[in-house]
This record gives C-alpha cells, sequence and structure tokens, in this order.
C-alpha cells in the first residue's frame, strides 16, 4: 500500500503481527558521527568552512653559492584558499485525523483470537517512523549529496557529499566496467597519498555487491571442516587497517574510502527550539498534525582525505 500524506481511518489502517520494513534503516556513517543528536558541530550561517587549504612549491634541490646567499632569495608568500559547504533544511510533517486516532483498537486484514495492535500510540509511531526517513536522507546525503548553494528563498541549499568532495579533489579512480579489485584500491591509495590524504581511521563504504568483490580479492576461508566463507570486517593495506562498511545508500557502482577522523555533523539550530524538533501546526480541522524541522551539512574536513573507485560492475 502507498504511503499518504494525512492519516485516517480508511487510508492509514491497523493490523495486527510484527511491523517490519524492507526498506534500509541502517545509516553507518550517520551513526559513527553521532547520529541526529550528538557530537559535531553548531553554526548559525548556512554556509560553514571544512578548511583551508595552500600548496607548496614543487620540491627541489637547492643551488646555493655562498656569493649567491649574500642576498635573499624572491620572497615565497604561501597563498590559502577555503573550501565550504552548507547546511540544508529536512523537514517531514505528521498529520493523523481525530476520527483515527479514536479508533486505535479498530484492526484491519486477518484477526486471530488473541491478536492485537502492537502500535500503542499512532502518532508516536508516525513521529518516529519520520525520524527515521529523515536519517535515511541525511545518510543519503553524506555519501552521494550533490552540492548546491541557495541564491534566493526559492533556491534550496543542498549539502556535499563524500564521492562529490573526493571528485573535486582529483581523488577519484575511474574503473572503466571493471569488477572492484586489490589492483583498483592501491591505485586509489596511490592517487590519494599524491594529493595529500594521511590516512587517519579509514573506512571503505559500498554497497552489497561490492562488499562480496573485497571479500573475494582480501580473503581467504578457514581450513576447517565445518566452517566456510568470509565476511572481511577489516583489509590490512600499505598505509594501515581500513575498515569496511556496508551502506545501501551508495551508489552501487562506486566505493567510498572514507576518512571518519575528519568527519563530523554540523546542525544549524533554530533559536529556543534547538535542532531535529518536532512541533504541532496550527489546527485547521479534526486532526493532530506536526512537523519535524532540522538543518545538517556534512562537515568531511578536506575532499584530499576521502577517495572513490566509480564505474564498478555491479552485477
Amino acid at each position: 500500500m502507498a504511503n499518504v500524506a494525512a492519516g485516517t481511518v480508511w487510508n492509514l489502517p491497523n493490523y495486527a503481527g510484527e511491523i517490519i520494513t524492507a526498506s534500509p534503516e541502517e545509516t553507518p556513517l550517520l551513526t559513527a558521527m553521532g547520529g541526529l543528536t550528538g557530537g559535531g558541530f553548531q553554526t548559525d550561517n548556512f554556509e560553514f568552512p571544512v578548511n583551508q587549504n595552500y600548496a607548496h612549491e614543487t620540491a627541489a634541490q637547492p643551488a646555493i653559492t655562498e656569493t649567491g646567499s649574500l642576498t635573499a632569495p624572491t620572497a615565497i608568500s604561501f597563498v590559502r584558499s577555503q573550501d565550504k559547504n552548507v547546511t540544508q533544511i529536512f523537514q517531514e510533517q505528521v498529520s493523523v485525523s481525530y476520527e483515527r486516532l479514536a479508533n486505535q483498537g479498530r484492526l484491519s486484514g486477518i484477526n486471530t483470537a488473541g491478536a492485537g495492535n502492537p502500535v500503542v500510540s499512532e502518532m508516536d509511531w508516525q513521529i518516529a517512523t519520520a525520524l527515521k526517513h529523515i536519517a535515511r536522507d541525511i545518510e543519503f546525503t553524506i555519501i552521494q549529496g550533490a552540492y548546491q548553494i541557495s541564491t534566493s528563498a526559492a533556491v534550496a541549499n543542498k549539502s556535499r557529499g563524500i564521492n562529490a568532495a573526493a571528485l573535486a579533489s582529483s581523488n577519484t579512480v575511474a574503473a572503466g566496467s571493471v569488477d572492484l579489485s586489490k589492483a583498483l584500491i592501491d591505485e586509489l591509495l596511490r592517487t590519494m597519498d599524491d594529493n595529500g590524504a594521511d590516512f587517519g581511521n579509514m573506512v571503505l563504504v559500498g554497497g552489497l555487491i561490492q562488499k562480496q568483490r573485497i571479500s573475494d580479492e582480501y580473503g581467504f576461508a578457514p581450513d576447517d571442516r565445518n566452517v566456510g566463507g568470509v565476511n572481511l570486517k577489516q583489509i590490512e593495506t600499505d598505509v594501515g587497517n581500513i575498515g569496511i562498511a556496508l551502506s545501501k545508500f551508495q551508489a552501487s557502482g562506486v566505493v567510498s574510502l572514507v576518512d571518519m577522523s575528519k568527519m563530523a555533523p554540523v546542525f544549524q539550530p533554530v533559536p529556543e527550539k534547538g535542532n531535529f524538533f518536532f512541533e504541532a501546526l496550527s489546527k485547521s480541522g479534526a486532526a493532530e498534525s506536526g512537523q519535524i524541522f532540522g538543518k545538517f551539512g556534512v562537515g568531511y574536513g578536506s575532499g584530499i582525505y576521502h577517495g572513490t573507485v566509480t564505474g564498478l560492475t555491479t552485477s
């Protein structure tokens, strides 16, 4: 059954039985960053800096004579520039009619003796589920967010995600429609090293097929008559241990190499309300209606700390 806007007795039925969803709800990067309420930074400007960066001149061996040293060399002043990201709005409305709330005991579908509705409060369940929906959208944004800055009230801010940040820093290896391999990961590590990555707490983020490819490339099954197969949680590389995170919000033909030590959520609270708060909306009829509102931005330090392999096979 398709989801609806305002819940009524007839479009929002109660059922007996365990409540499950086939939609992914695991948000490994958001969880590691502290979730919707923990840690991170706060800003009172929708634009926020992620870093200042500068570049050295090409390294070379000096050849300065004694005579030459009597005159100071031409000055070099190292110019800094600033990279930035934005917070963006995440907002959901919850609306349930009085009639629906009054009929909490009415069950649809199969009603076996002794069965009951596991949802005690429809409004509370809808709010909790809306928060999960927001968390899913934020996880997608952390990984695949495309940058856009607001230029008017009619233009939305959109926070830059890891994949886009890595691409902007040239920390990307184009696979060219081949399977993920150790050779491609090694090439990504070399590319990131050349571009200034310092390899802190590194995590490879990919969907299930890419995680399976990693297990095939790096794994070895134990010599046991009763146990077989591998489920790699980390790999050892020349830049240190790299964790492996399974995310259903990653693009299917991409893996990201994320330095979690550089990642932080950036919140922009509303004065006297906080961030990701629920508030009732004005009454316009016989329904309980409210909204969840919050602002979140991806603090990633710099794109040079992260990388991607793109164009991988997905079957």
